[in-house]
């Protein structure tokens, strides 16, 4: 029997990231006495994001309306849903709502942060409803490449809206259960307002292969390389990928070692709350490594996605404190490059296979998200009256509408929704009513925010073209030239093999300070104008470069 809902109660759905991009996954949810957040990720910096460490999603909208806001739902544990809490955390206060393993790897984060005693946790059971305001919120059990993954089935005034969160159907998983779809059937029976679901791999036709099949391509692996050393990378929190590792490591009879910070902490996480089972005496640590042969050791780590700081990386650029690659070692990527780190990827197989190593990146991985057919499931079972692609770039948003529309879905029922968006539903009505601030924040270091477009054009300016600092000494009141003008440059020209043009430079710039001196310009804000411009332009005939100029005027 469907449930009746009043058509003129309305609800927002307001995307605060996660969409026309892969990461930082972040959706409100709005009535008028109550807001819930469903996840709140993190993306990392693109090639143009120089020196940036992370982006986290701008939460002002939160931040204004904090007094509506009732609490963090979160779907799983992965970066780009989780990793932007600890920020957001410290700007609006909120509690977070999870399932056990996602809530202990939060947790992790939180108390990194010190954020332990300030932020109330509850640890969310499959089948279990929470009420926050005006939403009750059901998690549904789902697979995905990290356990304790859930769909959420959220209860609004104006009906319900189902979020897949990340996922696939595997009828096999290596922990747990199947996707409940019995329990997706019946929130369907009752009439699903909205689907929100997962466009990751809409691109790709058919079902995502289970993840117990890796498995098996790991047995066959280990017994072709039974005399050397095996080397795995893969994603810390593929808990599932880790199991097989150590399962055929068992087989094998091989010792494991766990290297790569995020990877120690996740496994140790899982391991304590029982969603990974590691038989006793196989774990060694690291340092023991050397009492053993290469035959009787695997190895599992981070940097799969050629990140520089993450441990393979590092152990092929041969500059990593404890291990080194040798000739004759093994080394499985057992994951996908993530679009936009395919270079990343491709330098540290190179590097590796220089210094000798066998390296294998094909079949040694499945997606944890679901391919078109899975995804028509989804649609057959909930029959949404609206839908809302969500996870991915626009292509995928795009291909994801092409699917509904051939689901039964009308075209004017499909909203292609751009981060900041707001979006108005009802039974008797959809559309976009609003825009709210939804933009990346950039964190550097310790800075969060503090690294704008300005700076980020300073820094790809000076990575292009370089830096020429001219340094002089004025008299006070005079203004009179008392040192200089100096000339530095640094990342323009090789100063010793550059004589001439520095030494032109240098007249160009006493040129125009002449020139200030004879109209008596005082005002040493036009002065450096006027080095800056002179200087510039005859950069620009000599050497068609455009490095950043810098005057710094000193008063004696």
């Amino acid at each position: 029997m469907k449930i009746k809902y009043d058509p003129e109660k309305t609800v927002k759905v307001i995307p605060l990231g996660g969409l026309e991009q892969i990461g930082m996954n972040i959706t409100a949810f709005e009535t008028e006495s109550s807001i819930v957040v469903v996840d709140c990720g993190l993306s990392f910096p693109d090639d143009e994001m120089l020196g940036i460490d992370l982006v986290i999603p701008d939460v002002t909208y939160l931040e204004d309306n904090a007094d509506k806001l009732k609490g963090f739902v979160i779907t799983h544990g992965h970066e780009d849903h989780i990793g932007a809490l600890p920020y957001v955390l410290k700007q609006v206060s909120a509690p977070v709502y999870a399932t056990k393993l996602t809530m202990g790897i939060i947790e992790n984060k939180f108390r990194e942060h010190g954020l332990m005693k300030s932020v109330r946790r509850k640890v969310v059971s499959y089948g279990q409803s929470i009420n926050l305001g005006d939403f009750r919120i059901e998690f549904v059990r789902t697979n995905h490449s990290i356990a304790d993954s859930a769909m959420l089935a959220i209860t609004t005034p104006a009906g319900v809206i189902f979020h897949t969160g990340d996922f696939k159907v595997d009828y096999t998983p290596v922990y747990g259960e199947m996707i409940d779809l019995q329990r997706i059937a019946e929130i369907g029976k009752k009439g699903v307002l909205a689907l929100m679901c997962d466009s990751t791999n809409v691109m790709k036709p058919g079902y995502t292969m289970s993840e117990r099949t890796v498995g098996r391509t790991f047995d066959n692996i280990f017994d072709d390389h039974r005399d050397s050393r095996i080397i795995v990378a893969t994603f810390a929190s593929n808990v599932d990928r880790v199991q097989q590792i150590i399962n055929s490591a068992q087989k094998y009879k091989r010792k494991v070692v766990i290297e790569g910070r995020s990877m120690i902490n996740i496994i140790a996480t899982a391991s304590e709350l029982g969603y990974i089972n590691i038989p006793d005496g196989i774990m060694i640590d690291i340092e023991h490594m050397k009492n053993y042969t290469d035959d009787q050791i695997v190895l599992i780590t981070t940097g799969s996605q050629g990140e520089a700081m993450a441990a393979l990386p590092r152990m092929a650029a041969s500059i990593h404190k404890k291990i080194s690659i040798k000739p004759g070692d093994t080394v499985i990527f057992s994951s996908t490059p993530i679009p936009g780190n395919e270079k990343s990827v491709s330098k540290v197989v190179n590097e590796l296979m220089h210094l000798g190593a066998h390296v294998i990146v094909q079949d040694t991985h499945v997606s944890g998200h679901a391919c078109q057919e899975e995804i028509k499931l989804i649609y057959a079972l909930t029959k949404p009256k609206y839908v809302l692609p969500v996870h991915g770039e626009y292509k995928h948003l795009k291909t994801h509408a092409e699917l509904a529309k051939s689901m039964g879905i009308p075209k004017e029922d499909i909203f292609i929704l751009q981060s900041g968006n707001v979006l108005e539903l009802s039974y008797s009505k959809a559309a976009i009513t609003d825009h709210v601030a939804a933009r990346g924040i950039l964190v550097d270091g310790l800075g969060v925010g503090d690294v704008g477009n300005i700076v980020l054009r300073d820094r790809q300016l000076l990575s292009e073209n370089g830096l020429i600092i001219i340094v002089l000494t004025l008299e006070k009141g005079s203004n009179q030239v008392l040192a200089g003008p100096d000339i530095v440059s640094r990342g323009f020209v090789y100063v010793r093999e550059s004589e001439n043009l520095m030494e032109e430079a240098l007249e160009v710039v006493e040129t125009a300070l002449e020139r200030c001196m004879k109209r008596n310009v005082t005002d040493w804000g036009k002065i450096k104008i006027e080095i800056r411009d002179s200087l510039g332009d005859f950069i620009r005939k000599r050497t068609k470069r455009n490095p950043m100029i810098l005057p710094i005027i000193m008063e004696c």
